[in-house]
């Protein structure tokens, strides 16, 4: 399911230079980076997790992403 983010004019100038110098598209270099950034997440928010329950009233992912200006 595609998503559409905004990104600063940094970020966006940093991923178009990469892409450049790697020859690897915008969205490879991004899905490259979301997949890096939930493994590093990944295993000790799981154990947090498991050890606390979540709070009801906390921002969701989409919520956050959005209030950043990231989010669709």
């Amino acid at each position: 399911m595609p998503h559409l983010l905004r990104f600063s004019r940094e970020l966006e100038t940093r991923l178009e230079r990469l892409s450049q110098r790697t020859g690897l598209s915008k969205a490879e270099l991004i899905e490259r980076c979301v997949i890096l950034g939930l493994a590093e997440l990944e295993a000790p928010l799981l154990l947090e997790g498991a050890a606390q329950p979540r709070l009801a009233d906390a921002p969701t992912l989409d919520q956050v992403l959005r209030e950043s200006g990231l989010g669709a």
